[in-house]
């Protein structure tokens, strides 16, 4: 096995040197810096990663919670867990990625047991049973999702708000004045998924003031299940001339439902979804969307994480709730109405 007494011997440097030139604790010379990176990259030398804890402190591992829950598109989820660990990867960091469905005792076990550094929760929910105990860890954390009560976290989220007020918008300003909105399923509702209402109620709002109708509709995230709604939806709603979409199961299955129907956007009807560029690209989708940015929002969150656990931001220093501005991605469907 090759340790950092190799790596200094091919850089022709001590021991020490090697060690202070891959961990940052000492002003090392550029030259001398790159000789030892190329001599860990031709030796192919990994850290110990128990030897560097007992000497920094530090694992050098973020803990990522996350749930693949039967409510939810499990592909919308694995975008924000890639968004999360190619940035720890770039940083330096390795990614524990913890599925527990009790989420609080996951939390606790890998917290109190000191084999992380940080800890990033995923499907956070409105009142969050998980932190309480993210606040009293010892470790800082980072949340991608809004709860009701941000104090003493480090927030990132996209503004669902804006985002509904925008798809509205949108659609109005191209002479639509009835629309359905397809959102996530009750259950993630009941279970505090506050982005759900977020969007909705903004939409809303945003409907109210224009005069529009706005037909709203909690949709399966399966199928057949989401097609057969889907189904239901146009055939309850036949004067309707847009669909918004805040529910990825339902954007993924709506192509198939419009062919069978013989319908195409925009001629017969306008689409507007909500969801990442990336998935609409494995999909296929050809709607118009309000890019989700799953992997901005767990890049964002894992930067500031690191920026705490290495100390470039002070205890001190106040927590921050960041809302990343929702932009629209224009692939030609939406147009006025017949």
């Amino acid at each position: 096995m090759v340790t950092i007494g190799d790596v200094a011997k091919a850089a022709g440097v001590s021991r020490s040197t090697a060690s202070y030139a891959l961990s940052g604790k000492r002003s090392i010379s550029d030259a001398v810096r790159l000789r030892v990176n190329e001599a860990v990259k031709t030796l192919q030398y990994t850290p110990n990663a128990g030897a560097r804890s007992l000497a920094t402190s530090q694992t050098k591992v973020i803990g990522l919670l996350a749930q693949f829950l039967d409510d939810e598109f499990a592909p919308a989820m694995l975008q924000y867990i890639l968004g999360v660990s190619n940035t720890a990867r770039e940083l330096g960091y390795d990614i524990l990625l913890v599925t527990d469905a009790d989420g609080t005792s996951a939390l606790r076990r890998i917290s109190d047991s000191r084999m992380i550094d940080g800890i990033v929760l995923l499907n956070v929910a409105e009142n969050d049973p998980r932190l309480d105990h993210l606040r009293a860890a010892q470790q800082p954390g980072a949340l991608v999702g809004l709860p009701k009560d941000c104090d003493g976290l480090d927030v990132f989220d996209l503004d669902f708000e804006e985002a509904g007020r925008t798809m509205v918008d949108h659609l109005h300003r191209l002479g639509h004045r009835e629309l359905i909105l397809i959102s996530q399923p009750q259950h993630v509702i009941d279970r505090g998924g506050a982005y759900v209402w977020r969007l909705q109620n903004a939409a809303l709002a945003a409907a109210e003031a224009r005069n529009i109708t706005l037909h709203t509709v909690f949709a399966p995230s399966s199928q057949p299940a989401v097609g057969d709604a889907l189904n239901e939806l146009l055939d309850a709603h036949p004067t309707a001339t847009g669909l918004l979409i805040n529910n990825e199961a339902a954007a993924a299955a709506l192509p198939s439902v419009l062919h069978e129907r013989g319908l195409s956007t925009p001629k017969d009807l306008s689409v507007l979804g909500r969801y990442s560029d990336e998935f609409a690209r494995t999909f296929s989708l050809p709607f118009s969307s309000i890019e989700s940015a799953p992997d901005r929002l767990g890049s964002m969150a894992v930067r500031q994480l690191v920026r705490r656990i290495e100390g470039e931001i002070g205890p001190e220093e106040p927590n921050v709730v960041r809302f990343v501005t929702p932009d629209l991605i224009d692939r030609g469907s939406t147009a006025p109405p017949r």
